[in-house]
């Protein structure tokens, strides 16, 4: 699997920053289907839609990522 700009640079990007839900699994170590049915369930943040995207906010990312709520 390649890694994408956002994975590679993810410490880097700001919390305002948004990534995709591939980002998101490579960070988790876990399968896309994961990471929808842990957002659904309300163990993840939310996901937005950006125009026709659907993203993750990074900052929210984070705090789940470190063990915080979110």
């Amino acid at each position: 699997m390649k890694k994408s700009a956002d994975l590679h640079d993810f410490d880097k990007l700001p919390n305002a920053a948004a990534v995709d839900v591939r980002t998101v699994a490579a960070l988790c170590g876990c399968n896309i289907a994961t990471v929808w049915e842990r957002a659904r369930r309300g163990n993840f943040p939310r996901p937005r839609k950006i125009g026709g995207s659907t993203r993750w906010n990074v900052g929210e990312l984070r705090k789940v990522l470190l063990g915080g709520a979110e």
